[in-house]
């Protein structure tokens, strides 16, 4: 990481989470690490542990002290990122299918910015999986083989859509799945490895309103009143999740939730904080006095 929030590029993010993996279990020496991470078995001292740290400094997880390298337990850097400061990319990707691990490929693609607080632009265009697409999905999402035969393939599309991503935080409506299909389409092609900060909208859903028993975009869009163009295409929903996503950034304003951290802490039921618990602590010690 170097401290700038959103969706970024390069080949340390799996060698970093290698590293994070050995550190869960506690510290390590650099030459562990080194042998987790890289695959070096005694190498030169030196050389080893120059190359463990180009690694994973700047990674606010990471600290190394006299040789032992531990996981922070919090990256306090995050606090200093605005949300009103942040730009969003929220996304809807369709596909042939629901797993890319068994050969699903990406039909449609849209991302929309939001920077504060307001959509500014938007991107969006079908894509040609080089395979056909299965009757049952052609039937809910209405994207037809003929449809996507003369739109570009995803090797095609990446440079656009990487430059519509980047520095952006990833928002999407369960954001694993749109995740996974572009991480999938974007190594397929040799595009870099997609890694940086993801928000799920449904996840947000869940602690704003907690007075709702579903939170499907449907629902939500009938709560706010945001009027539906079109179902199960990716240009429609992720115009659909910006504006939710838009109402849900005025909600966490009037919280007190400003910034990155915060945000966190929100979604871990963290913050605000919850006064009473003091309380109890303090009246259980009057207790004991007496």
């Amino acid at each position: 990481m170097n401290g700038v929030l959103g969706v970024r590029w390069d080949d340390l993010p799996l060698l970093r989470e290698r590293a994070a993996t050995l550190l869960e279990n506690g510290p390590a020496r650099t030459p562990a690490v080194a042998e987790r991470m890289l695959g070096i078995r005694r190498g030169p001292e030196q050389l080893t542990a120059s190359l463990v740290r180009e690694v994973l400094d700047g990674d606010p997880r990471f600290q190394v002290e006299q040789g032992c390298w531990l996981l922070c337990a919090e990256p306090a850097a995050y606090g200093s990122h605005p949300l009103s400061d942040l730009e969003f990319a929220v996304v809807d990707v369709e596909a042939t299918g629901g797993s890319p691990a068994r050969g699903d490929r990406v039909t449609e693609v849209a991302a929309v910015r939001v920077r504060g607080g307001r959509v500014v632009d938007s991107f969006e265009s079908l894509v040609n999986p080089e395979r056909s697409i299965p009757p049952a999905v052609t039937a809910l999402t209405r994207i037809t083989d003929e449809m996507v035969a003369g739109a570009p393939s995803f090797r095609e599309l990446a440079g656009p859509l990487r430059g519509w991503l980047e520095g952006a935080v990833f928002v999407a409506h369960n954001v694993s799945f749109d995740w996974r299909f572009l991480r999938a389409e974007f190594e397929r092609c040799q595009g870099g490895r997609l890694d940086g900060e993801r928000l799920c909208t449904l996840r947000l859903a869940r602690r704003i309103h907690p007075e709702l028993q579903r939170r499907s975009l449907g629902v939500l869009a009938d709560y706010y009143s945001i009027p539906v163009e079109e179902w199960h295409r990716a240009g429609p929903d992720a115009r659909m999740t910006a504006e939710i996503f838009v109402r849900f950034l005025g909600k966490l304003s009037e919280a007190g939730v400003e910034d990155w951290a915060r945000l966190q802490a929100y979604l871990k039921g963290e913050y605000p904080p919850d006064e009473t618990k003091g309380k109890r602590r303090r009246k259980r010690r009057k207790t004991i006095i007496h």
